[in-house]
Parts: structure tokens; C-alpha cells; sequence
């Protein structure tokens, strides 16, 4: 467990969603300005338009009755299409669970659906269906995985898309767009980032789901990034994307921190967790998507 923080995971379980969470997670937010879906394609990919996709980054994704949120778009070198979300997603323990070299997960080939507009209450839009196809916690497990940072912080998981449903994809992040790449050197405290989280906790009214925050800097040797938002991630919002001040994928969401700072979130480096996905996943040529729309972040 972390020396310096007390955290719990932000998995969406239904029997555990309280409606007076969501009294305090609405934003008032206007839309991004987004240039029209097609360009930016990398090659041999054709994504859906970014105003008709239904399977994006913040599509809301459920697990064995445990609903998350996913984050960027990734690809290989078959041309796979991939949705990544946070590992702990497919977890079998507790919220409380944080160390990924020996907590449960369930297995690789897991079913995992798209779904669009789900609230507590109410039933959404099933948009489509994938497998879980690498787990960091379940790598982690089979290599005895000894770097401490590396156990409480590699929080990320894929899901292929079934060939069915890959014509639904567009990688780019809604409200904001981008991400324009990756973020490779972190943040700083003060700097500005930006995230899309699409808890069933928000009713399906995904108007609700953009969140601006701040950093307040890195923590476990680059692993772990420590943000305010205006209004904290919750339950549901695991896995969700981080873009940083330039629109860069930074991280993706795993924590919220009981303390030192009480209501932040812990967002894992995204950098950190697709190289070790690269180097011990088995899925070659895996890379990041970028967006098909501009970043565009509010004045």
C-alpha cells in the first residue's frame, strides 16, 4: 500500500451509487468548438465522425455489473481498435484495493459492454461490445512485479472492440477533443487539465461529464499525478481520460484521495502505463490514437 496516501478505487457499482453524490457533480459548461470528423486518420484506420460515434473515449463501459469510463482509443500493428479503461474495473476485491501486483482481477476475455446514456435508474443505449485483452494488474501479478510505485499506480486496462462495432469509433475526446499525443514529462503543480467522466451517478445527461481541474504535481517517481477538479471524479468515473494543459493524453483516472488532499483525484501516468503495456502486453505495435477533432480547451 501507498506510504503517503490513503485512496480508494472509483468503481461503479450500482448497489453501492447514492443520488446525493450527484447533487454535488453538476458543471456549468459550454461546448467545445470541434472541426468536423474524417481528418487525422492514421493509416489503414477509417473512424466514424466525431458527431455520430458512439464508442469514444467517455462511452461508459460495464464489467460483470461494474460500470467505468474509457478513456483514449488505442490500435496495433493488426489493426485492432481498443478502448482503454482503469484495471481495477475488471477487479474482484475491494474498493479498497490498490495494490495491483496482488489484487484480484478477472480474467483476459471478459466481456465488456458500450453503453451511452445509462443513469442510476435508468437504462441506456447499448452501442456495442468488447474483451478485455490486457489487464496491468494481471501482467503485473505473472511477472512478480516488485516496483513499488509501479503496484500502486498501473491502473490500466484495454478492451478490443468486437469487428462489429469498430466502424462506431472515433478517438477523440468529447467536449474538449484531442488528445493532439501523449504526454511524456507530466505536470506541474498549477497547471491546467481537463477530463470527460461518465458515472451512471450523472443520470445519463452526458452535459454533466467535462470536468477543468488543476495539478498538484506528481507523485511515486512520475506514476501517480495528484488533480483538483471543480468537481471530484465519482464513482463510474474510473478509467476516464486526463488531457493536460496542451492536450496531450496524461493519465487516466484510479483514485479519489481520503488524504493528504482530501477530494482530489489520483490519475495514473499514461506514459508510464502504455510503455509497460508496449514492452510485457503481448499486443505489438500498440499505440495511442490521436483525435480526430482539435483541442479546445475554455478561455
Amino acid at each position: 500500500m501507498r506510504s503517503t496516501t490513503t485512496s480508494r478505487r472509483l468503481l461503479g457499482l450500482v448497489s453501492v451509487l447514492s443520488s446525493a453524490v450527484l447533487a454535488g457533480a453538476l458543471v456549468s459548461a459550454a461546448p467545445a468548438t470541434a472541426a468536423k470528423g474524417g481528418k487525422g486518420k492514421p493509416a489503414g484506420a477509417s473512424w466514424a465522425p466525431a458527431d455520430t460515434a458512439t464508442i469514444t473515449p467517455g462511452v461508459q463501459m460495464f464489467t460483470d455489473g461494474a460500470q467505468c469510463t474509457g478513456n483514449f482509443v488505442f490500435t496495433d500493428r493488426r489493426r485492432n481498435v481498443y478502448v482503454g479503461y482503469a484495471a481495477h474495473c475488471a477487479g474482484t476485491g475491494e474498493a479498497t484495493d490498490t495494490n495491483g501486483c496482488d489484487a484480484g482481477s478477472l480474467p483476459l476475455g471478459t466481456r465488456v459492454e458500450f453503453e451511452r446514456n445509462s443513469g442510476l435508474v435508468t437504462g441506456g443505449d447499448h452501442v456495442g461490445s468488447g474483451t478485455l485483452a490486457y489487464s496491468s494488474w494481471l501482467t503485473m501479478g505473472q511477472r512478480n512485479e516488485t516496483d513499488p510505485n509501479a503496484c500502486d499506480y498501473n491502473d490500466f486496462a484495454l478492451v478490443k472492440v468486437d469487428a462489429a462495432d469498430v466502424s462506431k469509433v472515433n478517438p477523440s475526446v468529447p467536449f474538449w477533443g484531442g488528445p493532439v499525443g501523449l504526454d511524456s514529462d507530466g505536470t506541474t503543480t498549477g497547471e491546467d487539465v481537463y477530463s470527460y467522466g461518465n458515472s451512471i451517478l450523472r443520470g445519463g445527461v452526458e452535459a454533466l461529464s467535462p470536468k477543468r481541474g488543476t495539478s498538484l504535481g506528481s507523485t511515486g517517481k512520475g506514476w501517480n499525478h495528484q488533480v483538483y477538479t471543480a468537481t471530484p471524479g465519482v464513482p463510474g468515473d474510473s478509467g476516464s481520460a486526463f488531457l493536460g494543459a496542451g492536450g496531450e493524453a496524461l493519465g487516466t483516472l484510479s483514485t479519489v484521495q481520503l488524504a493528504p488532499f482530501a477530494g482530489s483525484n489520483g490519475v495514473s501516468d499514461l506514459a508510464k502505463e502504455l510503455g509497460y503495456a508496449q514492452r510485457y502486453g503481448g499486443i505489438r505495435g500498440l499505440a495511442l490514437v490521436p483525435g480526430t477533432e482539435p483541442f479546445s480547451p475554455l478561455p
